[in-house]
């Protein structure tokens, strides 16, 4: 019985680990919270197109190709060819900026990091929080200062975009980048979401009749 409630606790345990993880973010009292939602393929979609359009210019993320982000969000691949490949004529190539990292720190100050793993290494409200928190500041290099990285050398990229489609579209549009970022981050993550519910669905039935044979087999124990 210990080791089915052991066992119970090993599974729940990297779901209750998620939901500490995040961090404060910068001046703000707290993170807003990010609307991930990995089952929403319009929506991943959408944030897959920005991410190209508006990050791969300087980020890159190496650990994600082009193939599979046609393959798990059913875009065609020949519309990932047209639309979304900018640095390479090959699918399985993986997102590469391909822009020298010194080049980049001469630029920025730092060069830009690899964003593959950036919502895991952050959390997604903190990511989602940082994009929607540039504001005005004539004393920096590019005009821009974030509440949550403050002094950050990024200049505001999606200025273009907030400015086109307003306070409410923008907030959605950095909504998708950001659900895009943590599909990306975890490819394999919905699918494993998908398998755990009936892995605990299983293992709750399960301990009804362990916890009878078990209660059946020391009652005569003393």
């Amino acid at each position: 019985m210990k080791k089915l409630i052991l066992s119970l606790l090993l599974v729940l345990s990297p779901a209750a680990a998620m939901a500490a993880a995040g961090g404060g973010c910068g001046t703000l009292h707290e993170c807003e919270k990010a609307p991930v939602n990995l089952h929403d393929k319009a929506s991943l979609q959408h944030g897959a197109q920005l991410f190209l359009s508006y990050c791969s210019g300087c980020h890159s993320a190496k650990y994600m190709r082009y193939e599979r982000i046609a393959q798990d969000l059913e875009i065609d691949p020949k519309l990932v060819e047209q639309y979304m490949m900018f640095t390479t004529d090959k699918i399985g190539d993986p997102i590469d900026a391909k822009v020298n990292p010194k080049d980049q720190a001469k630029w920025f100050g730092n060069a830009p990091p690899d964003l593959s793993l950036e919502t895991r290494f952050r959390s997604p409200d903190w990511v989602y929080t940082y994009l929607l928190n540039f504001y005005p500041d004539d004393k920096r290099p590019f005009g821009v200062n974030n509440r949550v990285f403050k002094d950050v050398a990024m200049p505001h990229v999606l200025e273009p975009l907030e400015r086109k489609l307003g306070p409410e579209a923008y907030e959605e549009a950095v909504g998708d980048l950001v659900n895009f970022m943590t599909y990306m981050a975890e490819p394999i993550r919905a699918t494993r979401e998908r398998m755990g519910f009936w892995v605990l669905l299983f293992l709750g039935i399960l301990f009804i009749p362990v916890y009878l044979l078990n209660k059946e087999f020391w009652k005569d124990i003393k």
